[in-house]
């Protein structure tokens, strides 16, 4: 059997799509103000992939800029991971077609469906694979297109989602290397799927001329209930992690959420008593892109200086389903 090996990050890339919605465009479409957004989610504006550009796209453009930042031969991919609950369609997997549109010829992958929990719980299984020993280079991606799924007559949803993604490469770290993947807690709560969900397309409701009617094909959300859900359970998660190794919120030099809602954020970073230049927030340009709101995070810390070698990383997430999830790491480029 090969030996265990820890799993390290080495390469990280982020990709929106161009368009620009602002909560002033929102104004015009339904019944909101720009005001009204920013103070109950700290959205300003959203990036919106074009009618024909899928999960897939935007998953390949993250990779490309990951190999740009990094260069290296993408023949070398041992695994793909994607985290998406918008996947290009209900098959084949997501991970076949980015394989195909990168050309990577001896490779396997899968995507993972865990809702914006999707990257933590995709870092995770990559992390499980190169610690086997058996892999050398996972390829870790989140990819959401969630304006596909968005009612833009439901105001409670349209004014939260955007679309984005972003890519990590996990390699082996070396023996006595400090940056590694720590540690991870990870629990799903079945019961909350009745407050988050798209309840068309599947097996249970497939398509059909009533099911279009009923605007079954959209994100039916209880925003109050995911809120109250979220804020709890993103606190305890960190707190697990971090208790399981014997640290605090203090040892933390960099937090980094789900960028779901600015108060969900901020109430975590209380919890833990983190100041808030430690936390990264991003929520303002690019709203919540489900399984690409966590990379496209790193990418926002590493541009500002708030991501350095040796930085002791918190991410966290809470998504649909109820998922969540924290993952503790040492950073290390």
């Amino acid at each position: 059997m090969p030996e265990t090996a820890r799993a390290k990050i080495t390469a990280l890339g982020a990709y929106v799509p161009p368009r620009v919605l602002t909560n002033q465009d929102l104004e015009k479409i339904v019944e909101t103000t720009d005001q009204w957004i920013l103070e109950r989610t700290g959205i300003r504006e959203r990036h919106v992939a074009d009618k024909g550009i899928a999960a897939s796209d935007l998953a390949v453009e993250a990779v490309k800029n990951l190999v740009k930042s990094h260069p290296m031969d993408l023949q070398e991919i041992d695994l793909i991971v994607v985290g998406t609950v918008t996947p290009d369609m209900m098959y084949p997997s997501t991970a076949c077609l980015v394989q195909h549109k990168l050309g990577i010829h001896h490779t396997w992958g899968f995507d993972v469906s865990a809702g914006c929990s999707g990257f933590l719980y995709a870092l995770n299984v990559g992390t499980e694979f190169i610690e086997s020993g058996r892999y050398r280079k996972v390829l870790v991606i989140g990819s959401d297109v969630n304006t596909s799924m968005v009612n833009y007559e439901d105001r409670a949803v349209c004014i939260i989602f955007g679309d984005g993604a972003g890519a990590v490469l996990l390699e082996p770290a070396n023996e006595g290397d400090d940056n590694v993947i720590v540690d991870h807690v990870a629990q799903v709560e079945g019961a909350g799927g009745a407050f988050l969900y798209m309840p068309g397309g599947g097996s249970l409701n497939p398509a059909s001329p009533e099911t279009v009617a009923k605007k079954m094909h959209y994100i039916h959300q209880d925003g109050q209930q995911v809120f109250k859900y979220a804020v709890k359970k993103m606190a305890e998660m960190t707190e697990r992690v971090l208790e399981r190794n014997q640290l605090t919120g203090a040892d933390v030099d960099c937090f980094i959420a789900h960028q779901a809602n600015k108060r969900i954020i901020t109430a975590t970073a209380d919890r833990l008593k983190m100041p808030m230049e430690k936390v990264i927030i991003n929520i303002d340009r690019y709203g919540n892109t489900t399984a690409g709101t966590i990379p496209l995070a790193m990418q926002s810390a590493v541009e500002e200086g708030k991501l350095k070698p040796g930085d002791t990383v918190l991410l966290a997430a809470v998504g649909a389903g109820f998922t969540s999830g924290a993952t503790l790491l040492r950073w290390g480029f």
